[in-house]
């Protein structure tokens, strides 16, 4: 088996609403995402994360924007889409590291219950998900409050002959 490390990042802009999704989590927030989806930084990152891993492009080839029927689609679907992929290639998901990047909202009180949720979702153990937030510093788009950004690195393991 071969280790291998993905990367993958989104960003969205806010809108008007009430609330941000971030790793499958409604969190309270004066603004929405403006998004064809829920707009999901974190699981949308993932998604890219899992789909590089594999060299099977990113989430937009698979998902497009411009399909009708991924409107308000929750982004757990795109990964669990993702994963199914992986252990058709008989992959296996050991760690995701996961920065966010945004002024607000502040997930500190949600962090436990995203990392739960991110631990159902992707079959871990909550001690193989890292869940970081920062801002920019007052600099950039995310620094102006226009929108926020996730990073995320996945490990797996993959077999070496495909």
């Amino acid at each position: 088996m071969l280790t291998l490390t993905g990367f993958g990042y989104d960003v969205h802009a806010f809108a008007a609403g009430d609330h941000v999704t971030l790793a499958g989590i409604k969190i309270p927030h004066d603004k929405g995402i403006r998004a064809h989806s829920d707009g999901d930084v974190i699981l949308h990152a993932l998604c890219d994360a899992l789909f590089g891993v594999m060299g099977h492009g990113d989430i937009g080839q698979h998902f497009p924007p411009s399909d009708p029927q991924w409107k308000g689609t929750s982004s757990d679907h795109f990964v669990r889409f993702a994963l199914e992929r992986l252990e058709k290639r008989k992959g296996r998901l050991l760690h995701a590291d996961i920065s966010l990047v945004a002024e607000a909202p502040r997930i500190g009180p949600y962090r436990a219950q995203m990392i739960a949720n991110l631990a159902g979702l992707l079959g871990l153990n909550q001690a193989r998900i890292g869940l970081k937030a920062t801002t920019s510093e007052s600099m950039g788009f995310t620094g102006r409050k226009e929108g926020l950004a996730a990073a995320v690195t996945v490990t797996v393991t993959l077999p070496e002959q495909e």
